[in-house]
């Protein structure tokens, strides 16, 4: 690896998956204006994800599939073979 093109300034931050509520306490580099307290009583960053490995199918096994406005339906009946 490259020398010094890594940051250094790691601290610990609250990831929180916003689909399914869960937290979890680790290390980034990102920076944030929110602040959550954590269950040790500390104070840290809180970064929101929108997709983590507690709600990704992959990791789940779950596949979810979303249809907004009849989409799916609209999509394969205009590619319906005739």
């Amino acid at each position: 690896m490259k020398q010094g093109i890594h940051p250094q300034s790691y601290r610990l931050v609250v990831f929180k998956d916003m689909s399914n509520g869960i937290s979890f306490l680790g290390k980034s580099t990102a920076n944030t204006k929110e602040t959550v307290q954590w269950e040790d009583g500390n104070e840290y960053p809180l970064i929101k994800l929108e997709v983590s490995n507690t709600s990704h199918p992959f990791f789940t096994g779950k596949n979810v599939m979303l249809d907004t406005a009849g989409r799916i339906d609209k999509f394969k009946k205009k590619y319906a073979k005739k």
